[in-house]
């Protein structure tokens, strides 16, 4: 965020995180202390063509809902979005419109919605958010990767409670496939694959994952992290591996948890 990027907000007030998926954009005020929302979720579908100008117009009419909800949530935005970002600016566009690619996400969203935006991806929320108020809230040492099973394979790396980011370990190429078309969750449903089935080809990722970064902890978020305990006892590893506690919260949270902390800094 640079010093041109600043809105109206305070920083006492609530923060928002918005998550920006392919079907739908949801967002909600967040209470930090509790790490949870501080009120209902609003969510509007996503445009057809999810193009940066497009997804802006409707992340302020998204901010605008929930201020009529919690006139307090006067705080920064976090939104989270399927891409590498650095420093704000999205530099990549795997499963969204390629129009992002080198956009300022960060100043797009400003200027749209008048307020102090900060811009990460969205596995990388989820993760921060599962590591200070969820799964692995325990492990304030060592690495942590958090996985979300769902288009494609997001993921997340904090060290020592510090985020690595982009780690976009759904790309990685195994036995000539990137991962994400093999394992991802859209595709035991695109293929029909068992649970069976789709644990032998979790299991081949994760102890690639395993053996590259050899991890404390793999935490498993994504909408199927649901049904944890038909898949999760299928994939044979040896580190520790557990359900995502937040599961479709984890995004707005860990935004929101980003937004105050960089406002703070």
């Amino acid at each position: 965020m640079t010093p041109d990027h600043k809105g109206d907000e305070t920083s006492g007030g609530m923060p928002l995180g918005i998550d920006f998926g392919g079907s739908g954009i949801k967002g909600a005020a967040v209470d930090l202390t509790r790490g949870d929302f501080a009120g209902d979720r609003v969510k509007i579908k996503t445009p057809s063509k999810s193009t940066p100008d497009a997804v802006a117009a409707v992340v302020a009419e998204l901010i605008g809902q929930i201020m009529e909800r919690h006139p307090d949530a006067t705080g920064p935005v976090g939104v989270t979005v399927p891409a590498v970002v650095q420093h704000g600016i999205a530099r990549s566009a795997a499963n969204i419109d390629k129009s992002w690619i080198d956009v300022d996400a960060d100043a797009v969203f400003t200027a749209a919605s008048d307020r102090d935006v900060h811009v990460m991806n969205d596995a990388d929320a989820a993760g921060l958010a599962e590591t200070r108020y969820g799964a692995a809230r325990d492990h304030t040492r060592g690495l942590v990767i958090l996985t979300t099973l769902g288009t494609g394979i997001g993921s997340a790396l904090i060290h020592d409670g510090v985020l690595v980011p982009n780690s976009e370990l759904g790309h990685l190429e195994i036995d000539g496939h990137v991962a994400e078309k093999r394992a991802a969750s859209s595709i035991r449903e695109e293929e029909d694959l068992t649970w069976e089935e789709w644990g032998e080809r979790l299991t081949v990722y994760y102890r690639t994952v395993e053996r590259l970064f050899t991890p404390d902890l793999f935490v498993v978020g994504g909408g199927v992290s649901r049904d944890a305990d038909r898949f999760l006892h299928l994939i044979d590893i040896r580190t520790p591996i557990v359900a995502a506690q937040l599961q479709n919260r984890a995004g707005i949270i860990g935004a929101a948890l980003v937004a105050q902390e960089a406002l703070d800094s």
